[in-house]
């Protein structure tokens, strides 16, 4: 994108140029390919163009938060298609059942599946357009397709030296029959998969050119700030309208479903009117609640009998020695970078919504953005167009649409654009939080020192009856994972789970139930290596002797490490290992205490098998930001409520990791040939027990609550 334009002139000049503002747009890369293709282009499927000019435009069809699909997804394409890299564009995609995801019938990005999900549906995409345009040249030629070969972008026809580039072949190739079977390259063959090659999205975000959603500018735009119950479930009974229309700027005070917004010229004006309203709230049952209260709630319910997860042998503890521990993980915000907001214009008989969006369409968690606007304003889903904007993070959070029916109530309401936009506070008090979890953990073990059964009783609301309309019956897999699916060989296992019922909302976190679980279970199994008199890597090794991969990722973590050499006085390493979302992580951590006894990590050296790696770069760079997340829960994450309220609003009391504390990171993957796997989420789980592991071996106390904070002398 040329540095010559800003972004709010390209924004005011979309918005100008035709009805709502188009941000699917194309990325042009650095070649000074001409903008418009000469005629008619090449659209073989949802993800390719070919322009007669020769430019090839690939379709990314999930919301880039950072974690690179705008160049490993169009890699997938470019690579069957047969272009060289210098010459793609990139354009993201509408909303449409076209780009729903092939393992999740909605088009979502999340669950680490942007790769995993794509990686034959894009490659036959890149495949059929290059057998058509192979077609097209044979039989310009008279020739037998079977002789024609790809390089580049060209068609050649090595018996006669003939060569056509694909620009040249797009009248001829638009014309035939989309082929249903094709065959993809051998591994042996890939030019473009499994390079590290740059990413797309970098350079305009560097430049400041990349448009966010808070970027977003529509002519005759309203900011909206809503005023939201400060309790879970609260309903607003009262407030000063004419106080906030006394405020310079502001233009419309109007009711949401989740409270009342200023609308003004600007977010100040909006957010000054907001201070003005003097809302009245009925607080609701919601006000009842605060976090020891439901602490014990927890553990009240772990000595029920509860949901029977798993249950291997007998289920109960055998004879032998016996350890119990109990282990504890709080609330977390998701506190993304770019706070909650949304752009919506509802017309009478269409609406556009500009959203930094993890889920454009479908019905798979309730519905989508395309399906949320249709609801609200009544319009059939075709009338509803939607642009995803860049991310400043998602993790989850963006897959919810609370901000997205703001802006589309406060549109409605106002009969103008509104872009709704959540402050800081907002965001941390009214977010869709990961669960806290309450485990109880037992385990009896023989004479050799290995467990011989082992029992967990897991306490955790559930995220689907919370925030997706699952019956509260209805048992969620996500309260155990990473525990129900533990790999180790005992032979007599029960877990067991409850689920609570409380007003506060849940959402998916950044590895979902792993997140907390792993720190439970590989905690837990580090105990019974110290029970044991084992060396933590061996005692797991011995116990993973029927699990290869999660052997691979522990061995070379360990080796990496330099597992059992001698480190400084005053540090400890610490491992876990743990297999999510179909990848397979160990992390090792070697850590120190500072002056005060609060936790110093020094290194982080993890190794991954996510499978067949299509951009080595990326991967790394997605593990290292998983452990920069999981890092921060668990040195300081902990949403807390008091009287239904979120205790917590902002970083002085919500803190992240700062750059100071920031381990050095090496990350070491495992060549597989077996398709790819999640790496958005794997890498979040084992950090906090390695961490805890290690502070065991430097101190001799276990941690078992997160956060760790200071460790006690």
């Amino acid at each position: 994108m040329s540095t010559s334009l800003s972004r709010r002139d390209f924004l005011r000049a979309g918005a100008v140029a035709g009805a709502g503002l188009t941000l699917a747009v194309t990325l042009p890369s650095c070649t000074g390919a001409p903008e418009q293709p000469a005629g008619p282009p090449f659209v073989p499927n949802a993800w390719i163009r070919v322009g007669t000019d020769g430019s090839v435009t690939l379709v990314v069809d999930r919301s880039e938060m950072g974690q690179g699909v705008y160049t490993a997804l169009p890699m997938l394409l470019a690579e069957e298609l047969d272009v060289p890299w210098a010459t793609v564009r990139v354009e993201q995609s509408g909303a449409g059942k076209e780009y729903y995801n092939a393992r999740f019938p909605s088009q979502v990005t999340g669950g680490s599946m942007s790769v995993a999900s794509s990686w034959l549906p894009l490659r036959e995409a890149g495949a059929r357009a290059r057998a058509m345009l192979v077609s097209a040249a044979a039989t310009a030629w008279s020739a037998d397709p079977s002789e024609c070969r790809t390089e580049n972008g060209v068609v050649t026809h090595p018996p006669t030296r003939r060569r056509l580039k694909y620009g040249e072949l797009v009248t001829r190739a638009a014309a035939l029959p989309v082929p249903e079977k094709v065959t993809l390259k051998e591994p042996r063959d890939f030019r473009i998969i499994g390079t590290s090659t740059p990413r797309i999205d970098l350079a305009d975000k560097v430049r400041g050119t990349a448009v966010f959603g808070v970027d977003v500018r529509v002519p005759g735009m309203l900011t909206g700030v809503v005023a939201r119950s400060p309790v879970f479930g609260g309903i607003a009974t009262g407030w000063d309208e004419a106080a906030a229309l006394r405020v310079p700027g502001v233009r419309k005070v109007v009711r949401l479903s989740s409270g009342v917004a200023v609308l003004a010229d600007g977010y100040w004006a909006a957010r000054q009117g907001r201070e003005a309203l003097k809302v009245v709230w009925d607080e609701g049952p919601g006000v009842r609640l605060n976090s020891e209260g439901m602490r014990q709630e927890m553990a009240a319910l772990a000595k029920r009998p509860g949901h029977v997860a798993r249950t291997e042998g007998t289920g109960t503890l055998a004879r032998g020695t016996r350890l119990a521990a109990l282990y504890e993980a709080p609330y977390l915000a998701h506190a993304c970078m770019e706070p909650m907001n949304a752009t919506a214009h509802v017309e009478a008989t269409q609406c556009t919504v500009w959203a930094p969006t993890q889920y454009q369409c479908g019905m798979a968690l309730g519905g989508g953005v395309q399906e949320v606007a249709a609801r609200i304003t009544g319009l059939d889903l075709a009338k509803v167009t939607v642009h995803t904007t860049f991310l400043g993070g998602g993790f989850g959070r963006r897959a919810m649409q609370d901000f997205v029916v703001d802006a589309v109530e406060a549109s409605k309401a106002a009969g103008a654009p509104v872009q709704v936009m959540f402050s800081r506070e907002d965001d941390i008090q009214h977010d869709f939080y990961r669960p806290p979890t309450y485990a109880q953990f037992a385990a009896s073990l023989g004479d050799d020192g290995m467990p011989t059964s082992l029992t967990a009783r897991v306490v955790c609301p559930s995220i689907m009856a919370s925030s997706f309309g699952a019956p509260k019956s209805a048992f969620d897999d996500s309260t155990v994972e990473g525990i129900a699916n533990l790999p180790y060989q005992i032979p007599n296992l029960r877990i067991e789970a409850f689920q609570p019922e409380w007003e506060v909302p849940l959402g998916f976190w950044r590895s979902v139930g792993s997140s907390q679980n792993g720190f439970v279970l590989e905690s837990f199994m580090d105990e019974l290596a110290a029970a044991a008199g084992h060396d933590p890597v061996d005692y797991r090794k011995a116990l993973l002797a029927a699990k290869p991969r999660h052997l691979a990722v522990l061995t070379l973590a360990a080796e990496k490490a330099g597992w059992g050499s001698p480190l400084p006085e005053g540090r400890a390493r610490g491992v876990a290992v743990l297999e999510s979302f179909s990848s397979y992580v160990a992390e090792v951590a070697e850590v120190s205490l500072n002056a005060d006894r609060t936790v110093r990590v020094h290194r982080v050296v993890a190794a991954v098998d996510c499978g067949t790696v299509v951009n080595p770069a990326i991967v790394a760079a997605q593990v290292e930001s998983a452990i920069v997340y999981g890092l921060t829960a668990a040195l300081h994450g902990r949403i807390t409520i008091d009287r239904g309220r979120v205790a917590q609003s902002n970083f002085h009391d919500y803190p992240l990791l700062r750059m100071r504390e920031m381990p050095v990171v090496e990350v070491h993957i495992v060549p597989s040939s077996e398709a790819p796997t999640g790496i958005g989420e794997p890498g979040t789980p084992p950090i906090a027990p390695a961490v805890a592991n290690a502070l065991f071996t430097l101190t001799g106390q276990r941690i078992r609550t997160l956060p760790i904070g200071a460790v006690p002398a």
